[in-house]
């Protein structure tokens, strides 16, 4: 087997958002090994550290930053020191986010903000911060890849979920936008939709029916596992430079929406 064939994105530098869990991290993992060096952002320093330890332990490269997405400044100094210290980013994975859940009428206006600030400003800080790599890698490179995740909530209709399918409507809008603007700087822009996948993202719900629902779920069905999610980063990254498949829709088999 071919050094290319096993190591696809070999000489690539890739940035993974929300890494210390779920589909950051097996997708941090994943790129690692097809080659990439990666960077790890997410807030749990301590996560983050054991994520590199076994990607380093594989023989690979990776830099974890400590690093709250929602913040700005420090997203542009986590975006300087990656290409200090990897190179300048070609892959950015935006990963960040969280699912709470609540009927409206009980405004949990704390909630709302929350999931507005993750998914939508931290979505766009790590857009602002590293899209400037992104554009440089591609003029030098023929290519680089924006991959934002989104949600099949993005499409559909889920009850208590309001603010959480609006804001995930909007990364998937955001992103089919962004194409306009980067396909023709050679930025390939893609939304991946997961469907149900297992992550701890559903441990984040604290509301009684919505809870008895995804707990209905994990215990009756086969959902996705965040390795699945991962496969389809790769996959899209290793594409030939000509190829952008712009949206994703990921769903177990047996989630019909």
């Amino acid at each position: 087997m071919s050094t290319e064939h096993h190591m696809p994105l070999s000489g690539r530098v890739a940035v993974v958002t929300g890494a210390s869990s779920g589909l950051g991290e097996a997708t941090a993992e994943l790129l690692a090994e097809r080659g990439a060096k990666v960077a790890v952002l997410a807030r749990r320093a301590d996560r983050l550290a054991a994520l590199v330890e076994r990607i380093e332990r594989r023989g690979g490269t990776a830099l974890a930053v400590a690093v709250d997405v929602t913040d700005a400044e420090a997203v542009r100094g986590a975006a300087e020191r990656t290409r200090a210290e990897l190179g300048t980013a070609d892959l950015l994975f935006n990963n960040a986010g969280v699912m709470l859940a609540a009927p409206i009428t009980e405004v949990r206006a704390d909630e709302w903000q929350r999931m507005i600030d993750l998914n939508i400003t931290g979505l766009m800080n790590a857009i602002g911060a590293f899209v400037p790599q992104l554009v440089e890698a591609a003029a030098d490179r023929g290519v680089a890849d924006l991959i934002n995740t989104s949600s099949i909530a993005a499409q559909n209709l889920f009850p208590n979920f309001a603010v959480y399918t609006g804001s995930k409507a909007f990364v998937s809008h955001a992103s089919r936008n962004l194409r306009t603007e980067l396909g023709a700087q050679n930025v390939r822009v893609s939304v991946i939709e997961p469907g149900i996948v297992k992550t701890e993202l559903q441990g984040h719900v604290d509301h009684a029916d919505s809870n008895a629902w995804l707990d209905d779920v994990f215990a009756s069905q086969e959902v996705l596992e965040p390795g699945d999610i991962a496969e389809t980063v790769a996959f899209l990254a290793a594409q030939p430079r000509r190829v952008n498949f712009q949206q994703v829709t990921v769903m177990p088999t047996f989630q019909a929406n």
